[in-house]
């Protein structure tokens, strides 16, 4: 399996000097079968929403391997494209416009690589989070993807549209529950439920990996070398690689995140799979190995 990768800038965005960088792309290609991740943007998160209440003797290092310091983070998001001469795939259709202004440009991405969303026959939830979600429908409330196949675990369906889950979820979070709860019912009728293990499509076989949400899902794509695409069961390339075993703020139930995360890590190290990330770095596509006690994550 060939693998590239291609970082495009836009041009210079009116009255700043410096191009902004609208997205990148890494692509795993062999025969008709295509990979690709596609930036929707970055999220900017406070620092404390990945690294809060974890012990600060041992996450200080960890920190420092990474450059990472400061109140808020930077953190890319990755949408994955699978083309495979029959089918065309979103997994997640990003944050849209509603979410935050770093964020939503996916529109511009599969403009750059000639995939208009007519072209687009399913679309694949990881999960309900803003950044998956909320590019599902347009300003008018109108599917973006209005000719695909939309698919999501049931576990996570129900539970984003339970009515008791704002008032449960907590309350930094109930803009999330209220934004998926609105979306996902104006879709109930377009989208179809799939349970752990389905094959959702021929190459493609969902694995519950809960923690990050109650039923987020990754799903192993069936490719000359074997693909692990874990959403945000792996959210970063530096504490969940170095200790995955910590529960983390980030996750809605830390410690079976931690679970997971760990037992996910463990799988895509001795199976030698292709990992793909949605919030890992420089496209998100890459390896992993043993390192120090834990992994660390290799791109291409």
């Amino acid at each position: 399996m060939i693998l590239t990768r291609r970082t495009f800038l836009a041009a210079a965005a009116a009255g700043l000097a410096m191009p902004q960088r609208l997205w990148s792309a890494m692509r795993l290609e062999s025969g008709t079968f295509r990979l690709d991740t596609l930036s929707d943007g970055h999220l900017v998160l406070p620092s404390s929403f990945l690294f809060g209440g974890l012990p600060e003797e041992e996450l200080r290092p960890i920190l420092a391997r990474h450059a990472i310091s400061g109140p808020s983070q930077q953190v890319p998001c990755n949408v994955t494209l699978l083309r495979d001469g029959t089918h065309t795939v979103l997994f997640d259709v990003g944050s849209g416009p509603d979410f935050m202004p770093t964020a939503g440009r996916l529109s511009e991405a599969l403009s750059a690589l000639e995939v208009a969303p007519e072209d687009v026959t399913h679309v694949v939830f990881t999960h309900g989070h803003p950044d998956h979600l909320w590019g599902l429908l347009d300003e008018f409330d109108e599917p973006v993807f209005s000719g695909a196949q939309h698919m999501m675990g049931r576990a996570e369906f129900d539970y984003w549209t339970d009515p008791d889950t704002a008032s449960t979820i907590g309350e930094a979070r109930q803009s999330f529950a209220a934004g998926a709860k609105r979306r996902l019912e104006a879709m109930a009728d377009r989208i179809a439920l799939f349970e752990d293990g389905a094959a959702v499509l021929p190459s493609v076989t969902a694995r519950l990996t809960a923690g990050h949400t109650p039923g987020h899902m990754a799903f192993v794509i069936d490719a000359p070398d074997p693909v692990m695409l874990a959403g945000d069961a792996i959210g970063n390339a530096h504490v969940g690689f170095e200790r995955p075993d910590w529960p983390v703020p980030s996750d809605q139930d830390p410690e079976l995140g931690a679970r997971t995360r760990a037992g996910l890590l463990d799988q895509i190290t001795a199976d030698r799979m292709v990992l793909i990330g949605f919030h890992l770095p420089e496209g998100g596509i890459g390896r992993t190995e043993r390192h120090a006690g834990g992994y660390r994550f290799l791109t291409a």
